[in-house]
């Protein structure tokens, strides 16, 4: 299996390069620092995986993956990186990556990971894979002041009549703002709305 190590971080290239090369069936081929490093060594040695980080200076490595991707697609693309977050992943798999690993991984996984990815499996990071699979909750962000006002003491567990009170509104207009809530964060009932107020 011959590989490509791309990552801006000079000394996090050679540490993989020295771990990965001491793996019997693994040959590193070269390294890169940025995303156009990559594509030209991926043209000039073609690869059978490159293991790409995200973030990095000029050509970042969700651009490299989508071109390597689209000029040698026979390339598998096992990304390698500190980011965690739902854009990063979905991003990456959309340009054509086949694994998501994170630096938190114990380095010695690696040349595990990329034997299975070798075999036509995608391998994702658990904490990826729970990321992907989590839906997103709706931001309380969208609400006026009034309305968030209005939530904070609904999650409480106080009734319209107390929170008019409260606000010196009358319990026609809380009842009104109740259900405005509702609909801008799609919940059903004022348990949900709670629910949600606690996961914010």
């Amino acid at each position: 299996m011959n590989i490509v190590i791309v990552d801006d971080d000079q000394l996090i290239c050679k540490s993989l390069e020295l771990t990965l090369s001491k793996e019997e069936d693994i040959t590193v081929l070269g390294t890169a620092n940025d995303g156009q490093e990559a594509i030209a060594l991926c043209e000039k040695t073609k690869p059978d995986i490159v293991l790409m980080d995200i973030r990095m200076p000029g050509v970042d490595g969700v651009q490299a993956t989508r071109i390597i991707k689209k000029e040698l697609p026979h390339i598998k693309i096992m990304m390698l990186t500190t980011f965690q977050d739902k854009q990063n992943i979905q991003l990456a798999l959309q340009a054509g990556a086949e694994g998501y690993l994170l630096k938190t991984d114990k380095i010695t996984n690696i040349g595990e990971k990329l034997r299975i990815l070798f075999a036509g499996v995608a391998v994702l990071d658990g904490d990826v894979l729970k990321k992907l699979t989590t839906p997103d909750l709706p931001s309380i962000d969208k609400l006026t002041p009034r309305e968030k006002d209005v939530l904070s003491l609904v999650s409480q567990g106080l009734t319209n009549k107390e929170i008019s009170q409260q606000l010196f509104l009358s319990e026609g207009t809380i009842r009104n703002i109740v259900s405005i809530i509702m609909e801008k964060l799609e919940v059903k009932n004022r348990t949900q709305l709670s629910v949600l107020m606690n996961k914010n």
